[in-house]
Order: C-alpha cells, then structure tokens, then sequence
C-alpha cells in the first residue's frame, strides 16, 4: 500500500493531517460513485428540499444518542463536514473520514472544520483509527454505498473494533420503499427509464443508473428496515434501535416554501419527531437512522456481552 501522505490542515494551528490515498479503494462501484460525488452538490444538499428536514432531524436523533461531549467521535463517511462541524461547536473531539477527494479537498480548505482531530482519504473497511479508542461512530452513507454484503458487514466489524465498550455506532440507510415514493412524488419523471430501477431496488435492494444519467442517484444498496437491524446484531452490536429521519415529509410538493414558515417547519419536524420509530412508516423516510451499542461486558469465551438483551 502508498505510503500515507500528508497535509497541513487549514486554520492556525496548521496540525497534520494523515490523508490515506484512494488506490485500495476496491471492491466496489468506485469510478461511478466518485464521478457522482464530483458533480459537488454534497455540500450544500442539505439547505434544500429534503434536507431542510434531515438536517435538523438527524442533528436532534444524534443529541438524544451521542454520549456527552468532549467524546470521540469518528464521522465515517463524513462528507465535506456538514455534521462534523456541529459536533466540533458542541466541544467533541472528531475524526473525519470519507472515500472522495472532492470531500476532503472541501474539509482541508474550510476553515470551520480546522478544529478537526484528523481528516483522512480512505475506505469505511479498512479504517486507520486504533483498537477501542472512539467514543461514537457515524457511518451516515458508508453503508449505503457497499452494494455486496460482505462489505457492508466489513464496515460495521471496523466501526465495532474502533469503539470502545459501550460505545455508539449510528449508521444511515436509504429504505427500498422510498424510490418509489420518490418517483410518485416526482411525478414519474420518465416512467421507462425508472421504474425498472425502482422495482430492481425494492425486489433486491441493488440501486443502479444503468445510463449514468444527472440528477439520479448513483450506486447504491437500499435496506428493509429489519435487515439494517440484523446487520448490526450480526457485527456484535445490541441495543439498535431505528428512526425514520424525514418520515412523512417525504409526501409535501413544496418543502423549500413550507420550512421557510415557521409555524409549518414545526409541524413537520414534530410530525417526523411523532413517527420516528412507527414501523408502518418507517419504510417511506427517505433516510432512517441505526442506533446501536458496541457492549461492555465480555463473557467467558472473551465476546464481549451488553448489559441489556
């Protein structure tokens, strides 16, 4: 493997940075999820539309979850540091990790996030962080991006070494059933384009654009909601517990218009807040949030065993 390069990070205090290259980043659909992310709209997707609500709504489910600052926390798939940088105001000391170099590129030069633990160029399987050493960790797209099963699993396995006993993972997934609410909300945009991906995603779970069209999605893997559950279990996680980000907001036309008026924005985010783990729903948020707890005791086979079922 290249040996790591380094970076002096923005802002005064110029710390290094480690910053892994991107060359054993395989496995998976890496070139069209790269030239997607390129496109730089991840920035500032979440000041419109949708996420005018899951913004507020995952800063408010990660309140309720994180342990109290100044914990550790690793953001696995951080982005350009949207969230980062609400847990640095908060006083949390926090590591960002995330695949495209158009993202960390973003994080070096923003001077918000020069308070920044580490930035890293790398890969949600293979993480660079030490045995037991994180408070937190978020993995809010990694998972959704591993189409194969083995590589989601390697995912969760690195977040659970990472975390020390009683530590908290909170991962995102997409719901199958939200393409299709997607596509009736839109209108059924181009009908014989989407609906074999829409039904190709809610039958298997594999999202693809077989044409690598603008304005979709890019490759993906969408979960039923107890599958994302049996997932964690499986990686040695307790605890999970699931909440649907934007739950029924997903249905207003308007969402720029309705969450610019206070009165209406509340209403929505207490309605979000109001079904957030109503199951007969859950599969309609486009986002649902993972919640689960590495445990703390370990048994006599050295496993480590939660306090809880």
């Amino acid at each position: 493997m290249p040996q790591p390069k380094r970076y002096a990070a923005p802002g005064p205090s110029a710390k290094w940075r480690i910053v892994r290259p991107a060359a054993f980043l395989t496995g998976w659909c890496m070139e069209e999820i790269r030239a997607y992310y390129e496109q730089d709209r991840e920035h500032d997707r979440l000041t419109r539309g949708l996420g005018l609500v899951e913004f507020p709504r995952t800063l408010e489910i990660l309140g309720r979850v994180l342990p109290q600052p100044p914990a550790v926390v690793v953001d696995v798939g951080g982005g350009t540091g949207v969230y980062a940088r609400e847990l640095l105001r908060q006083g949390y000391a926090v590591h960002l990790l995330d695949a495209m170099p158009t993202h960390v590129r973003r994080v070096q030069a923003d001077e918000t996030l020069s308070a920044l633990s580490s930035v890293t160029l790398g890969d949600a399987r293979q993480l660079p962080y030490p045995d037991a050493s994180a408070d937190a960790a978020l993995l809010l797209g990694p998972l959704y991006h591993l189409q194969d099963p083995a590589d989601r699993a390697a995912a969760l396995r690195e977040a659970h070494r990472v975390l020390k006993p009683g530590g908290i993972i909170v991962t995102a997934m997409i719901p199958r059933a939200a393409m299709i609410l997607g596509d009736f909300s839109n209108h059924l945009p181009d009908e014989k384009y989407c609906r074999p991906m829409r039904e190709q995603t809610y039958l298997t779970g594999r999202q693809d654009n077989p044409e690598l069209r603008r304005g979709y999605f890019t490759a993906a893997y969408f979960h039923q909601p107890e599958e994302l559950e049996q997932e964690l279990h499986t990686a040695g996680f307790r605890d999970v517990g699931l909440y649907a980000v934007e739950g029924p907001a997903a249905i207003i036309p308007d969402l720029n218009a309705v969450m610019s008026d206070p009165a209406k924005r509340g209403g929505v985010l207490a309605a979000a807040r109001l079904t957030e783990q109503d199951r007969t729903l859950m599969g309609f948020s486009p986002h649902t949030l993972a919640v689960g707890r590495k445990p703390v005791r370990p048994d006599s086979a050295g496993l480590l065993l939660g306090e809880g079922p």
